[in-house]
């Protein structure tokens, strides 16, 4: 049932699926008593009777998650013996398709399944996910950013699990001092001063907002959802438009600059010619093993821009576990949600997979502390938002990106570059 069943799933389309969520009768994602059940203090429901039949649930997660899965759904079946039979099928799917696999057929989706935050908003709207039972719980229990992520309008639809999907810097201990990675300037310099490479992907949004997220203006999602408001084309303030074109511009030219994806990034660093860069947790373990104990990773430095240092922002994000509201066995599969995301298996995935804790206790674990690219997206988060975004960011940003890190070949104005950003950005068409 992988690709071949996923792909048949996206046929049936998200308008269906927003038709069957908002029809009338008993709305799914509000789980009321099973029969034979009762309800506990912390809201998940207990089973007085074993369940008759066998329990199967289908969970939706990235193949690299199975050895850590197996183990949770063998505790899983251990605490709750003599309670149910338990069938429990992992397949694979991406977490960035989720929210598409989902609401292109809900009936026939997952019956568990991994989520970033920013799928969220849509999911729930659209009715496919089970609100959590035990809320107050899962909220005292994980770091306000991660409850917040994971709620709306102060109720929750999902259950936290990581707190590390942001970016930061790694940087090479063997060139590098810790003075050195605090600004932008310094560690383009000694790049060069090495033939060496500092790497940035530029053709992605995601990425590129770091050089404007801390310079005073305006950008996100509107109410409807949908489109966006930005005024980074503003001709006024310390710090304009122009001036991070211009910032931008000097960067994309210096010789120890190179504008690469994530791909491209961990190639250099096998080939040791990118000895800093921008990335995320998920490069870690490979990175340190190449490294070794010059391995280095501290939030991002600031830039020149308008004669200022700026620190470069990011955005931040969340994964968190989702319940399918049309479930057979949904209040099993609210059950199951709980436990692979509860302090024991947060820890353990960290242990297997070196993924950050959502989950207060297990991040505060001194193992945990010891990882400098889970402490390094900590410190950059006090410098980062949200990734809330409406479907137009993303590719007029690739193709400023791109425009800026060939050296603007066409020979545009800074000013008529930005405007075009902006228009492509806070266009009301869907791209």
């Amino acid at each position: 049932m992988k690709a071949k069943i996923i792909r048949s799933m996206m046929v049936a389309g998200l308008c269906g699926m927003l038709a069957a969520g908002c029809a009338g009768g008993e709305d799914p994602a509000d789980t009321g008593d099973a029969a034979g059940a009762e309800v506990t203090e912390n809201g998940l429901q207990e089973n007085t009777q074993k369940e008759e039949g066998i329990v199967t649930l289908t969970v939706w997660a990235e193949e690299s998650n199975n050895e850590s899965l197996e183990q949770m759904i063998a505790g899983f079946k251990e605490q709750y013996a003599g309670q149910a039979e338990f069938d429990i099928r992992l397949v694979g799917s991406l977490d960035a398709e989720t929210r598409n696999y989902v609401l292109g057929d809900v009936h026939n989706a997952g019956d568990v399944f991994f989520l970033p935050d920013d799928q969220l908003a849509s999911m729930a709207a659209g009715g496919a996910l089970a609100k959590v039972p035990n809320a107050e719980e899962v909220k005292q229990a994980n770091v306000e950013g991660a409850v917040e992520a994971a709620s709306i309008g102060g109720t929750l639809y999902a259950y936290p699990m990581s707190a590390d999907n942001g970016y930061f810097l790694y940087y090479d201990k063997a060139y590098f001092t810790e003075e050195d990675v605090k600004t932008l300037d310094r560690i383009l310099e000694v790049a060069a001063e090495n033939e060496k490479k500092f790497s940035m992907d530029w053709t992605s949004g995601w990425y590129m907002y770091s050089f404007f997220g801390n310079t005073g203006l305006d950008f996100g999602m509107n109410e409807d959802g949908v489109t966006n408001h930005c005024n980074w084309n503003s001709t006024e303030g310390k710090i304009k438009g122009v001036d991070i074109v211009n910032a931008m511009m000097a960067i994309a030219a210096h010789p120890g600059f190179q504008n690469q994806t994530d791909a491209g990034f961990m190639e250099g660093v096998r080939q040791g010619s990118a000895i800093a860069g921008v990335s995320g947790v998920w490069n870690s373990k490979e990175i340190q093993e190449v490294w070794g104990q010059d391995y280095g990773a501290v939030k991002l430095p600031t830039y020149t821009c308008a004669g200022q240092q700026v620190q470069m922002a990011s955005f931040v994000g969340y994964k968190m576990i989702g319940v399918n509201a049309y479930s057979e066995h949904v209040d099993w599969a609210l059950k199951f949600a709980d436990w692979i995301t509860n302090e024991q298996n947060q820890v353990l995935r960290f242990e297997m997979r070196n993924q950050g804790p959502s989950n207060k206790n297990a991040a505060a674990s001194d193992e945990v502390s010891k990882v400098p690219a889970i402490q390094a997206v900590i410190a950059q988060s006090e410098y980062g938002v949200l990734q809330r975004v409406g479907n137009n960011y993303w590719i007029p940003c690739m193709e400023f990106g791109e425009t800026l890190a060939a050296g603007n070949p066409s020979g545009k104005e800074p000013q008529d570059l930005i405007d075009a950003l902006v228009a492509g950005i806070t266009a009301s068409a869907i791209n």
